[in-house]
């Protein structure tokens, strides 16, 4: 994967977001409880929020303005008011450090 760097593992807050935005793609990422770093688009596909604002609770987002859910892995709605999904990133980590690849989002299930 040509990833960009975007911090090290032990910068993230766990069950935190962070925003990141890497080739003008704005992407929310995140270290749920089980240590796994996730990265999907950070725009609510609702309301054009900023899910990185959001609640993280085990491998879903929440979004903070209409409670949208985003799963962590797929980026699939779980609930409504949204129901289109956000882009997944694929994440590397790479000797402590966090990369991703804003250029392809990751094909998920």
């Amino acid at each position: 994967m040509a990833g960009q760097r975007v911090a090290a593992v032990a910068e993230l807050v766990e069950n935190q977001a962070t925003r990141v935005v890497l080739d003008g793609v704005p992407i929310a990422v995140v270290r749920d409880s089980a240590g796994t770093v996730h990265a999907i688009g950070d725009t609510c596909t609702h309301g054009e929020i900023s899910l990185s604002e959001g609640f993280v609770e085990d491998e879903t987002l929440e979004c903070w303005a209409h409670g949208s859910q985003f799963s962590l892995v797929t980026g699939k709605p779980l609930n409504l008011p949204a129901y289109e999904p956000v882009p997944v990133f694929s994440v590397e980590i790479i000797d402590g450090d966090v990369y991703i690849d804003p250029s392809v989002p990751k094909e998920t299930k």
